[in-house]
């Protein structure tokens, strides 16, 4: 358990100041296997180590320590009788959570609050069996023990219902949070990328709204809502108001992903480039037709492609269209400040994940926790089930200090970086390799379930634990292995800039024409070979 706590820790203070990451709720009644879905890509440049916390029984009087950076116990939480199995970020009863930091007013983060909000989404798949039972374990928590960090939204799955909850704290020597949670309704897609999404929301819907008793009264005493304005409460204006940059490197991902999602709303991309007066966007969209978890994983994988802000384009994406801007994301020129394009797919994720729900099957082979290194369009999703009792040895290891081809997210990380040098080249074979591997797992996905559930009906319980177990474990295996050698295969084809044929034999491609042009057109004369 000490271990536990202080991996959590280590966590919370990588992450303490990261404003980074893209979640996507899917409904039950919007994909295509009536599937309830969320994703989180958890970016920020820190090595995870994947986790399975086994369920446990505990004795009365045991509790869940709360140390702070000094190693200190901060608060001691009583332990339930029982907690259940965690894997990744994903129970065994298929309850799934994810988030992203919305930061919001910073004057509310209390320093002396126990929990963060990393504890929270572990503790809560510890003790709750659905999204309803996590929200109140997570908000009952705070209330008690208090809420640690700045403004945070989360995705809550499970089999049957889906929510988004945004929380943010009260500031120093505050007690609790305030907080809000609305179900999606069935059939819809929502999704959250370090923008607070909630607004306007109802005050008597006890049964697909809930809020704590601070929400409004809270704002009132702060100056945040004028109650005589004539205006909405609106959670979001009051608790987390948007400006320039983060609708730019936020709401542009949220925009990104409800076009692709239901493109038939054609939505306006004013909001996200500032235009004032433009309406926000809705905080979820029918899907003109329904996901598959295929369909999921695509879209994590987005640089704007085909619109006005696809970054493979222009000068600043180089000679090979590549879709990345290194760090920091806003920077100035003769005191004019600019501000990059922030994808969904960006190089810095840790990991990310698409996670896999479903009612009409037997909890052991109805959660599915699609798993991936690095950064969503370069890594390869497999499938790990909620039952499942190891991973490879190379999931839980690494240094962010060094190199070793020991660890899974160096391994991604290894071909990423070299494609990242030649990339409307390299993707080519990074996708092929992902679309084969991938296709592989969900085309064997039926044929694996109906293998468990014969056994489920022989009442072999212990079987398909180590059935599913020793799949997923060869799953991962197999992706790791071969991504190691698409690394080394990247490599030898594309070294020193060349680009080996099918016969090994080097050949020079140089620059596109287009790019060359716009060197020529940046100083007409540098380059420029005298007549004679």
């Amino acid at each position: 358990m000490k271990k536990i706590v202080l991996l959590i820790l280590l966590f919370v203070l990588i992450t303490s100041n990261l404003n980074a990451c893209t979640s996507i709720i899917v409904t039950k009644g919007a994909t295509q296997d009536k599937s309830v879905m969320i994703t989180y890509s958890c970016d920020g440049e820190f090595l995870y180590h994947f986790r399975i916390i086994p369920a446990q029984d505990h004795e009365p009087n045991t509790y869940y320590e709360i140390k702070n950076r000094k190693g200190e116990i901060i608060a001691k939480i009583p332990q339930p009788s029982h907690t259940y199995k965690v894997v990744g970020l994903m129970n065994e009863h298929q309850l799934a959570i994810g988030e992203t930091t919305t930061t919001g007013r910073k004057e509310l983060q209390n320093p002396d609050g126990a929990l963060h909000y990393w504890t929270l989404m572990q503790l809560a798949l510890q003790r709750a069996k659905t999204a309803r039972e996590a929200i109140k374990v997570m908000t009952s928590l705070v209330e008690e023990y208090g809420y640690g960090s700045t403004a945070e939204a989360f995705s809550i799955a499970d089999p049957e219902e889906a929510w988004i909850m945004e929380m943010i704290g009260t500031g120093p020597g505050g007690e609790g949070a305030v907080w809000v949670a609305r179900k999606v309704p069935d059939g819809y897609v929502s999704c959250h990328a370090n923008l607070s999404r909630i607004g306007e929301f109802p005050l008597n819907d006890k049964e697909d709204c809930l809020y704590s008793d601070n929400i409004i009264s809270f704002a009132v005493e702060k100056g945040y809502y004028d109650p005589d304005s004539g205006e909405p409460f609106k959670f979001n204006l009051a608790y987390c108001p948007p400006d320039p940059t983060s609708l730019r490197t936020c709401a542009t991902r949220v925009w990104s992903i409800l076009r692709r999602t239901a493109p038939s709303k054609n939505l306006s991309s004013d909001y996200h480039r500032g235009v004032k007066g433009a309406k926000p966007y809705p905080l979820w969209v029918k899907p003109d037709e329904k996901l598959s978890v295929k369909d999921v994983m695509k879209l994590m994988r987005d640089h704007y492609e085909d619109t006005d802000f696809d970054m493979r384009k222009g000068i600043t994406a180089g000679p090979f269209n590549r879709p990345y801007r290194w760090r920091g994301l806003t920077w100035e020129v003769d005191s004019v400040e600019y501000c990059w394009e922030r994808p969904i797919s960006t190089q810095q994720t840790s990991f990310s994940f698409v996670s896999q729900s479903r009612s009409y099957l037997p909890d052991k082979i109805g959660g599915v926790f699609w798993f991936g290194f690095d950064d969503t369009y370069f890594t390869c999703y497999t499938p790990l089930y909620c039952c499942i009792d190891k991973v490879p040895e190379s999931f839980t290891s690494g240094s962010l200090q060094r190199f070793s081809f020991d660890s899974a997210w160096w391994i991604f990380n290894f071909v990423s970086n070299i494609a990242y040098l030649k990339y409307s080249y390299m993707i080519e074979d990074v996708q092929a390799l992902q679309s084969e591997l991938e296709n592989y797992a969900l085309n064997m996905q039926p044929h694996i379930e109906e293998t468990c559930l014969q056994l489920s009906k022989k009442d072999k319980e212990k079987m398909v634990r180590k059935f599913l177990t020793d799949y997923s474990f060869s799953r991962a295996e197999d992706v790791v292995e071969k991504w190691q050698t698409l690394g080394k295969d990247l490599l030898t084809k594309y070294n020193d800039g060349y680009v080996k044929d099918e016969h090994g034999r080097p050949r020079s491609e140089g620059y596109p024409q287009d790019w060359l042009k716009r060197v020529i057109e940046n100083n007409p004369e540098k380059y420029k070979l005298p007549v004679w």
